[in-house]
């Protein structure tokens, strides 16, 4: 007869029956047991003081352990002979995990060729003690589901290949899935791209589908949600925590490649692919977001889950759907960060739009949050210029953030110009008021510009009289001005500045080289 454990409540029936007075060979036939371990087992009670006349009540589940006890004596260390030969190859046994890498069932292959044969169970836990886990075989608890409509764990899930009219090709899909830790429901958000945005956009769908607002979000390490990866302070993503801001929940990333982090995700990942995706064929991405939509709420959500025992979608709705936070009912503005460089013209560039910066932070690189309405620069934290928000090609302008000197010219400000030269005098005002009077008033400014530049040169009232002398003459030529100071005309009559404004060519040849001479009489 083959070596059998005998279970304890096989143990209670031998005593019991025994009691009825029977002997060990009616025992052995009813209970099913060899005699001689009933023999063993009877002998052992009867030493701990059982009575045929004491009834049953004398068997207790005290009374059985100490007969088992007795029977099969617990081991002191819990190790057996298989494990005394382990113990003395320990030395070698590390070697070949530690150096040289070696798997544990390679392990138990090298020891058999040394003659070394054990269970390879026993090997385990042997190089479990000795070495510490591998990787994945490490002990675990069951984590508690915490309070209904507290946390959502997400996490990213490749499904495969679906149709992008966009790119006219295939492209690979992924699944961000929502799954509540109370209830289980989920919720499947398909994604070409594994984007801050793209993450976001999947979070307003899951709110919409749940109808509210978890408090705590645990996403996988992603890089769209979490910037520097750490045990127990991971740097968020700025984007993500301004959302998180926004709609009120708190977000607890799970740690780098540590799945019982999110153990309810991890699972769901594994059953999306095979109940929802595999085996079917979509359209494009709407009718598969369409489908999952639909998957969600009948095959998943309708299904006996195996840990609650419950329909998620029931359980959802009766446990936490009411503690959810209002969902949101605006569409999120999400902003676009930046950390452009000041150029020398005291312009950032932002999402193909420019905008001006104070000087003093030229070659210096700012933070820029730009949403739909407003760009708000920042320098060092401190809030430094805030613009409305261009379309790409556009362009804003603070006149303030120029040098004084070059405002003008760079705005374009005609009205400001003219009040500049008459300033100087009331002619210099009226000549640059007809210079700039052209289709085409920028192409003259800086005409205007040489003729406040004579000012500095010869004085404003040199100049004054000289733009007087030279409008009447209707003599509008900055360079005539020039002349005319030059050679201290400006008091001249009106003639003789018409007469100077209407110079010679540079290469005009004398009156005497087209006269004519006279006809000499015929002889």
């Amino acid at each position: 007869m083959a070596f059998r454990e005998v279970r304890v409540f096989e143990v209670r029936e031998v005593l019991r029956v025994w009691l009825g007075g029977p002997g060990f060979r009616t025992i052995e036939r009813l209970v099913g047991v060899d005699r001689k371990t009933v023999r063993r087992y009877v002998e052992a009670a009867v030493e701990l003081g059982l009575d045929r006349e004491g009834g049953e009540e004398q068997l207790t589940d005290l009374f059985i352990a100490q007969v088992v006890e007795r029977v099969r004596p617990h081991r002191v260390d819990g190790h057996g002979e298989a494990w005394r030969l382990l113990e003395g190859h320990a030395d070698q046994i590390r070697v070949w995990l530690e150096n040289d890498d070696l798997t544990v069932t390679k392990v138990g292959t090298l020891l058999a060729r040394q003659g070394v044969v054990v269970p390879g169970r026993t090997l385990r836990r042997f190089t479990t003690e000795l070495c510490g886990p591998r990787r994945g075989r490490a002990t675990t608890v069951r984590v508690a589901d915490g309070e209904p409509g507290d946390e959502l764990q997400v996490d990213f899930g490749r499904m495969g290949l679906i149709f992008d009219p966009e790119t006219d090709r295939r492209r690979v899909c992924h699944a961000l899935i929502f799954t509540a830790c109370c209830s289980r429901h989920c919720f499947v958000w398909l994604s070409f791209t594994q984007t801050t945005a793209a993450v976001i956009e999947g979070c307003e769908a899951a709110w919409r589908f749940f109808g509210g607002v978890f408090r705590t979000i645990i996403p996988d390490n992603l890089s769209a949600v979490v910037d520097k990866a750490n045990p127990t302070e991971p740097r968020l993503n700025q984007a993500f925590i301004e959302y998180a801001q926004d709609r009120g929940f708190l977000v607890d990333a799970a740690r780098v490649r540590h799945p019982q982090d999110k153990p309810r995700v991890e699972r769901t990942v594994a059953y999306v692919r095979r109940s929802f995706f595999a085996g079917e064929t979509f359209i494009d991405l709407t009718d598969a977001q369409r489908r999952a939509d639909e998957w969600c709420c009948s095959t998943a959500g309708l299904r006996i889950h195996g840990t609650t025992a419950c329909r998620p979608v029931e359980h959802f709705a009766l446990e936490e759907l009411p503690r959810l936070l209002p969902a949101p009912t605006e569409c999120y503005d999400l902003p676009i960060y930046a950390s452009p460089k000041v150029h020398r013209d005291h312009h950032i560039e932002v999402a193909k739009a420019l905008y001006s910066i104070p000087g003093g932070l030229i070659g210096q690189r700012v933070d820029v949050r730009a949403d739909r309405q407003l760009v708000k620069v920042f320098h060092r934290g401190i809030l430094v210029k805030t613009h409305p928000r261009q379309p790409p090609g556009g362009r804003s302008t603070d006149p303030d953030d120029l040098p004084a000197e070059k405002t003008v010219y760079a705005m374009r400000d005609l009205d400001r110009l003219v009040a500049m030269a008459a300033a100087q005098g009331p002619a210099i005002g009226a000549y640059a008021t007809v210079l700039l009077d052209n289709p085409l008033p920028w192409t003259k400014m800086r005409q205007v510009y040489a003729l406040l530049g004579l000012v500095k040169k010869w004085g404003a009232d040199r100049v004054d009289a000289a733009c007087a002398r030279a409008a009447e003459a209707e003599a509008f030529n900055v360079g005539l001005i020039g002349r005319m100071l030059e050679r201290g005309a400006e008091t001249a009559p009106p003639e003789t500045v018409r007469q100077q404004s209407l110079l010679p060519g540079r290469f005009a040849r004398p009156p005497s080289d087209f006269a004519t001479k006279p006809k000499e009489a015929s002889a």
